[in-house]
């Protein structure tokens, strides 16, 4: 019976979960991006109630780590289940030890890797093989798949030929290529593997598990004498494997008609010039194998399926005989080696053979770096050298070690029947998700073929977004970026004159622009570049006011479903009314868990998306005199920036040399260069209004991007000061002085925070246009740059209002609008910056706090000195952290025995011995220490040389530097708990904050042991079923570690003593921050952040509190409870104002009522065991 076809619009994820979830009875889980999808879609189905192939719902597992993760697939396996796992990069890597121990043992499970780049000179979240290429060692086949389709049709032989083969598989795909390109492909389900899975063989593997019915011993302990014999035993089961891939493939297109090989041959069947590859550029390769064969060229390509055992059998059965050139290249870098991994396999395979090719080493596409036709171009170009290039490089310009090929220019092979277009947003302005939709609009109600892929840089909400979408008759196999499109939208105004959009884009196309301005002045607005593109091109050109529509509707700054709109209604890809409809549809299933509310406002973006307006194009445009379609400042900023970090910021760092990078190898970066890049993405900006002002400084201190900051003026600075500058006159402490308020406003995201904390009876600050206040950027300039910082006036360690006065060293990051974390980070270093080291957990705070080229952390205008920032792992923050604390504290500890040494024999003046010992006496009192390192510097030219030598020497440990590890709740309840648990347990003096937001917030909002009862979140799909870690009284438990438990916008006197009292104290403290996250879903948007932290305060969901052991020392209650007594008939209202309690609410309601009912009983319970703690003298 000839088996019907069904399609599906998905990304590489959701193929490889749809197949894992079909043959798997337990998922052992834990996220890292971009595997997460995977784990949270089996979650999410097993939470409906979907059944496997054996009628049952897989156990989803979340652990703690990788490596737990890891461990669970291991004990699950050996219970006879069969068991599945997700990951990438550093997570794999963590997973090795588990591998060795699975492939030895012969357990059929199988981890679906979508390969990503391992963290080296820097973190990147990106794709490369590097994380597969770890783990060639383990015992483990793998299995590569290159496209969505191959993820769907393959990824089944993996789980097949583990079952029958006994031997595990690794089957994986492009980390962001292929795992998050969205494609119309035909989709298999259980059914269809019936009578292909080998139940014998799963009979069998039950029959081998450990059980006491049938007890063995597993996991031995070995010696020499059988050790060597025992592992070559296995070596027939690997023999076996190819033999079995190639079985279960010819099944696999029995079923499909797509034909599958381990190596799978594509060109000319007289080929001489061939590439070897793994992976999505294999479609790339076949394209351009297309477009050459046209041209009469005897090209073709081999695409690796099976890389492990590798086989030299069915690589030869492939390979035309014909063949006398092969370029073999790797997504992967080997330092060290004499070369990468696939091209050592394939020299291995022709060492001695008499006539063998001659075979070249090329790499391609590090971090996801996109490797497009005109690259795969150079490689055959390179190949019909008389001498070829070996060991090249594609895509870079290495103008260091000489290995790149030429750049050859980029080149539209697509079929003609194929329409593409190129959508620039904004994070979280909807973009991203409203072309998700129309992607699966037109894959599900037409049958043309579909293929997205989204593009970010690395900043949270409020980062660039390129959508990148292609349409067709035929099968899309393009997996690379739009470079050529038919339709370019531009929906953040700002980008005008900041990223060349126009690029490539066809003669005849169209240009939609989501402007603020009125037809007449956008023309005017519009830089020249673009009018001449646009008129010598003839490109049809439109536009809409989407941020006004949005915010008459009440969407604020989400224009998706109105820009979505516009599109269908000006490409008219499918008939208007039938996407009007779709549309519709979609709205439902994206926000219906928001509310009927939200739901119909975006029906009305929809309609509302008519209005967009054809701008008639002046002929007189094409006149224009050329210029460059990027405008970059022309100003005295250093060196790094303009060649470096203003042309990365333009989204054209693809174009820069290795060269540039030249005496950075390490992947350092200098600090502060977030303040030249001036995005000017909010829509409207926060203007003070001095007369209704307090001067509390409340604004700036909840500020989450440091952009309002106030500032103390002489009256000949305010003299001097721009036109037009605002002041009052100072009041209190400050009253010798004139008082401003200043916006930095191209660095504001428009958040509202600042209005929303001004406790003034009438508010001190308004919200306009930021078009209408441009002139706020020579003002904020002036301010930071000529009056400076006046923190002595009043003592900034006091009060909240002194503490505003000092500089952030922490400005401009790109962490989301109204973002809950940020404004804690800022405090401290308002505070401490000056002799701070920071060691970052690898999350949300990395990410915003160090992703090339914005680095936010800064130093002081006042002396050169800032914050030293590390990062290291995910897992091992709190040991990287305590490593650098203890080498600060050998060091220290050095200078202390040679000033002993220094003060009883050298010939020093009583002056110099008296500065030494009093340096000695207050080495480990910040205030003490800075005023002895003073004095010492003073006398170095005075003092004997050795001694001035060795003050020079180590003058930069003189202060006490301040360690600080932060990160989130995922590294501190979870991954790192261990580490964490052990440093507080060290006694070592080292400063911990915990930014919980009680979900992993950086890999998208999954479970920790930090999530509440009763809220959802990816991998607790039907809503947290048990209670928070308490971490503090975990740490508390010890008697010497400092605890605190804060809310800033509950209490802004409590978070600043205890910043203060965590590094004064001689000892390890940990500071536990609620931190509010744009995963919560606020009612009100992230603007509420800081009001939302004093809600879960009075409502008795979060607990303020200090624990401090030396007042236990002193005889007094060491656990201070700064909490009032919380009103819990407030309880449930709070939990209802987050999306992530009330969507169960709405989805599940008998559920959530039990659930928020148990929440509300142990938040008293919690409360109730606080108060207990307040009343004890320890």
């Amino acid at each position: 019976m000839k088996r019907d076809k069904k399609f599906i619009t998905c990304d590489g994820n959701h193929a490889a979960a749809h197949v894992s979830y079909i043959f798997s009875e337990v998922a052992a889980i834990y996220p890292i991006t971009p595997s997460s999808p995977m784990a949270e879609y089996v979650d999410e189905w097993a939470a409906e109630g979907r059944k496997n192939i054996f009628g049952s719902t897989v156990k989803v597992i979340e652990m703690q780590s990788e490596a737990g993760a890891a461990g669970a697939v291991h004990g699950s396996l050996q219970s006879g289940a069969l068991t599945s796992t997700y990951t990438a990069s550093q997570g794999l890597l963590l997973m090795i030890p588990n591998m060795y121990k699975i492939a030895a043992e012969l357990l059929p499970g199988v981890f679906h890797v979508s390969a990503r780049t391992v963290a080296s000179h820097a973190l990147s979240i990106f794709g490369d093989h590097s994380d597969v290429m770890s783990t060639r060692m383990t015992g483990f086949a793998i299995l590569a798949t290159s496209s969505v389709q191959e993820i769907m049709d393959l990824a089944p032989v993996a789980h097949l030929a583990a079952i029958k083969g006994r031997v595990p598989f690794l089957h994986f795909f492009d980390g962001f290529r292929t795992s998050h390109e969205i494609q119309k492909i035909e989709k298999l389900d259980a059914e269809d593997f019936i009578n292909i899975i080998d139940w014998k063989a799963i009979e069998e593997f039950r029959n081998r598990a450990l059980n006491p019915n049938h007890p063995v011993i597993r996991g031995t302990a070995q010696n020499p004498d059988i050790f060597f014999q025992a592992r070559e035993a296995a070596q027939p089961f690997y023999d076996k494997i190819p033999d079995l891939v190639e079985y279960y493939m010819q099944e696999i297109t029995k079923l499909t008609g797509r034909e599958y090989h381990p190596f799978d041959y594509y060109g000319h069947p007289e080929a001489e010039n061939i590439i070897i590859s793994m992976g999505s550029v294999s479609d790339t390769i076949k394209d351009t194998v297309d477009y050459l064969m046209n041209s009469g060229e005897k090209v073709g390509i081999i695409n690796v399926h099976l890389y492990r055992p590798f086989s030299e059998k069915y690589l030869l059965n492939v390979l035309p005989k014909s063949v006398k050139r092969i370029a073999v290249i790797d997504r992967t870098k080997e330092p060290g080696a004499m070369g990468e991994p696939l091209y050592l396999d394939i020299k291995n395979i022709f060492y001695g053979k008499p006539n063998a090719p001659e075979i070249y080493s090329g790499r391609y596409g590090l971090s996801s770096k996109d490797t497009t036709p005109s690259q795969i171009l150079a490689i055959y170009n390179n190949l019909k050298q008389k001498e070829p290039k070996d060991h090249f490089t594609i895509g870079i310009i290495d103008d260091i070690n000489f290995s790149s090929l030429p750049q050859e220019k980029e080149i539209n092979i697509s079929h003609q029947c194929i329409y593409s277009a190129r959508f620039y947003g904004i994070g979280s302005d909807g973009t991203v998700g409203a072309n998700k939709n129309s992607i699966k609009i037109i894959g599900e109600t037409t049958n043309k073929y579909c293929q997205a892929y989204f593009a970010y840089d690395s900043k949270k909400s409020g980062g660039f977004t390129v959508s990148h979408l292609r349409f067709g008759d035929i099968p899309i196999r393009s997996p690379y970026l739009v470079t050529i499109p038919d339709f370019v939208a531009c929906h953040v105004p700002a980008y005008l004159g900041k990223y060349d959009m126009l690029s490539g884009l066809k003669p005849g196309g169209t240009f939609l622009l989501n402007t603020i301005w009125d037809v007449e002045t956008t023309k005017e607005k519009l830089p020249n570049s673009i009018k001449k593109y646009l008129a010598v091109n003839k490109i049809k050109f439109y536009v809409i006011d989407a941020t006004k529509i949005a915010r008459e509707i009440g969407l604020g700054n989400r224009i998706n479903s109105i820009m979505q709109s516009a599109f269908f209604k000006i490409t008219n890809i499918i008939p208007y009314d039938l996407a009007i409809k779709e549309m519709r549809k979609a709205v439902e299933e994206s926000f219906g868990r928001k509310g009927e509310k939200v739901v119909q406002m975006n029906y009305q973006a929809i309609e509302r998306g008519t209005e967009v307006i054809e701008v008639k194009v002046p002929e007189e445009w094409k006149n224009l005199p050329d210029e460059s379609p990027i405008y970059y400042e022309q100003d005295d900023a250093p060196e790094f920036i303009s060649q470096v970090v203003r042309v990365m910021n333009a989204q054209e760092g693809d174009k820069l040399p290795v060269s540039i990078f030249k005496g950075r190898e390490d992947g350092t970066f200098p600090s502060g260069t977030s303040k030249y890049e001036k995005r000017g993405i909010a829509v409207t900006v926060p203007v003070w209004i001095p007369e209704n002002c307090t001067q509390c400084n409340q604004c700036a201190y909840a500020c989450p991007h440091a952009v309002i900051r106030p500032f103390l003026l002489t009256n000949e600075e305010l003299s001097n000061a721009p036109s037009g500058t605002k002041s009052i006159k100072g009041n209190g402490a400050t009253k010798e002085y004139n008082y401003s308020l200043q916006v930095s406003v191209l660095d504001c995201t428009g958040c509202e925070v600042c209005v929303n904390v001004c406790p003034a009876k009438e508010k001190a600050l308004v919200m306009e246009p930021l078009q209408d206040h441009l002139d706020e950027n020579d003002r904020f300039k002036y301010m930071d740059q000529k009056v400076g910082y006046k923190d002595t006036v009043v003592d900034k360690y006091k009060t909240v209002r002194g503490s505003q006065f000092a500089q952030p060293l922490f400005e401009f990051s790109g962490a989301c609008a109204g973002c809950g974390e940020t404004p804690y980070i800022k405090l401290i270093t308002q505070l401490f910056g000056e002799r701070m080291v920071i060691a970052n957990a690898t999350g949300c705070s990395s990410i915003y706090g160090g992703s090339a080229p914005s680095m936010p952390y800064t130093i002081s205008n006042r002396n050169g000195r800032g914050v030293a920032w590390g990062n290291s792992l995910f897992e091992d923050n709190a040991e990287y952290g305590f490593g650098i604390a203890s080498g600060i504290r050998k060091i220290r500890e050095y200078i202390k025995e040679n000033f002993v040494k220094f003060i009883s024999d050298s010939n020093a003046s009583s002056e110099l011995k008296n500065a030494m010992q009093e340096w000695i006496d207050g080495m480990y009192n910040a205030q003490n220490a800075e005023i002895a390192t003073d004095k010492l510097l003073s006398m170095i030219s005075n003092a004997p040389q050795e001694i001035a030598d060795f003050i020079k020497k180590y003058q930069h440990y003189l202060i006490k530097i301040s360690v600080w590890g932060i990160g989130g709740d995922g590294w501190a309840y979870d991954i790192g708990y261990g580490g964490l648990d052990h440093v507080m347990a060290s006694g070592e003096d080292i400063n911990i904050l915990v930014l919980d937001t009680e979900v992993y917030s950086n890999t998208g909002g999954q479970s920790s042991k930090s999530t509440p009862i009763g809220a959802i979140a990816k991998f607790a799909a039907s809503g947290k079923k048990i209670r928070k870690k308490d971490l503090g009284l975990m740490a508390i438990s010890y008697g010497y570690v400092y605890v605190a438990q804060v809310a800033m916008g509950a209490n802004i006197n409590q978070y600043l003593k205890a910043v203060r009292e965590a590094e004064e104290f001689p000892g390890p403290s940990i500071i536990i921050a609620y931190a509010p996250c744009i995963a919560h879903g606020i009612k009100g948007d992230m603007g509420q952040s800081q009001n939302q932290e004093e809600r879960a305060v009075k409502s008795g969901y979060w607990t303020l509190y200090r624990y401090d052991p030396r007042l236990a020392d002193e005889g007094k209650i060491p656990f201070q409870l700064d909490s009032k007594e919380p009103d819990f008939g407030l309880f449930q209202d709070f939990l209802l104002s987050e999306v992530r309690f009330s969507s169960l609410m709405r989805s599940n309601p008998q559920t959530a009522k039990e659930l928020f009912d148990e929440a509300e009983k142990v938040a008293k319970w919690r409360y109730d065991r606080y108060v207990k703690l307040s009343q004890i003298v320890f």
